[in-house]
């Protein structure tokens, strides 16, 4: 469905995931028009749309590959075609984690590839049009691996890290339109990619709230960020972590 001009739009990139589900669904509580962005299953991005409608919101569903440029730029093209796309989150990301010393240059690339050049395919096509609307939220997924380092993620915590230099970057050039950019930076949380690599008594010894965060603690702030009472807040990193850091 193509949305009225009189509601906002946002693209949650990754958002057939966990983490990007909770995040469409709190923007689509907030007002927001949720474009739900799935790299390859567009049943799974159906899903969330399904749940958001049922709740009383608005969505619809794409899918296309963040790490390809031409084909974002026709995706991105078709939904701008729709309407203004106000609030973009960059909430792809991948693991493939390995010691760096057994690290193969796939792994490196990969990984780097969706966080880090997807941010760029999908938010730079977007950043113009927001100038002329005088109004857009870009918010980045982050981790906190990217600001303490973890062990066997050198990839998604370079990938991560150039996040935070980019978006306060992108912040000091956007911020006279009206546009903010933000970086938000969960620790542990609850969902598959935690997995066996943290049990309670692991999460207890290096979390100080000793317990996993909850998918819709990320995604509240999120939410916040994209709304108008945010609109001072601009080039920051906020970390959402049970106080690790």
């Amino acid at each position: 469905m193509s949305a009225t001009s009189a509601v906002r739009r946002a693209l949650v990139t990754g958002g057939s995931g966990e983490l990007g589900g909770a995040i469409c669904e709190a923007l689509a509580a907030g007002g927001y028009h949720v474009i739900v962005h799935a790299n390859q299953s567009l049943s799974r991005a159906e899903t969330v749309v399904a749940a958001i409608r049922a709740a009383g919101g608005s969505a619809q569903a794409t899918a296309f590959d963040v790490t390809d440029a031409e084909v974002t730029r026709a995706a991105l093209d078709m939904l701008l075609s729709e309407g203004p796309i106000h609030a973009v989150i960059n909430n792809a990301g991948v693991h493939d984690d390995a010691p760096m010393a057994g690290m193969s240059g796939e792994q490196w690339h990969r990984v780097i590839d969706v966080s880090l050049h997807g941010f760029f395919n999908v938010t730079q096509p977007l950043l113009l049009p927001m100038a002329r609307a005088r109004f857009g939220r870009i918010v980045s997924l982050s981790s906190v691996a990217a600001q303490l380092g973890n062990r066997g993620q050198t990839n998604y915590a370079a990938a991560k890290a150039a996040l935070h230099g980019a978006s306060k970057s992108l912040a000091r050039e956007m911020a006279s339109r009206g546009v903010t950019v933000n970086v938000v930076a969960p620790g542990v949380i609850e969902g598959r990619m935690i997995g066996a690599d943290f049990p309670p008594e692991r999460i207890r010894e290096i979390v100080p709230a000793q317990r996993a965060g909850k998918p819709e603690e990320v995604a509240a702030l999120v939410a916040f960020l994209c709304s108008d009472a945010a609109g001072y807040i601009n080039g920051q990193v906020i970390g959402v972590n049970g106080g690790m850091g």
